[in-house]
Order: structure tokens, then C-alpha cells, then sequence
């Protein structure tokens, strides 16, 4: 029985994919924030361009 826990505790496979998910969450969030920083400022320059274009034309 003692044999059992050694080789448990020297298992790593549990702990390598515990690690690529929380590598995997950590990528998602940085992409969520980086596209929503991004489409708000995006979201501006094509106001400005849209507002800019309609007083050229009127």
C-alpha cells in the first residue's frame, strides 16, 4: 500500500494538464481583453471617419 502512494505522489500526468489548462484560461482572458480594448477604440476611429465623411458630403 505505502508502494501505491509513492508512485501516485511521483505521478505528474495530473499536474501537467492542470497546468496547460490554466496556461489555456489565462490566454483566453488576455485575447477577450485585448479584443475588447481594441473594438472600443476601433468603435471611435470609425465614428470619427463615418462623421467626417457626412459633413464632407452635406
Amino acid at each position: 500500500m505505502l508502494r501505491f502512494f509513492r508512485k501516485l505522489r511521483k505521478d505528474e500526468n495530473g499536474a501537467t494538464a492542470i497546468e496547460y489548462g490554466l496556461i489555456a484560461g489565462l490566454i483566453s482572458v488576455v485575447i477577450i481583453t485585448a479584443v475588447t480594448l481594441v473594438g472600443s477604440s476601433l468603435k471611435s476611429v470609425f465614428y470619427y471617419i463615418g462623421s467626417t465623411l457626412d459633413g464632407a458630403l452635406n
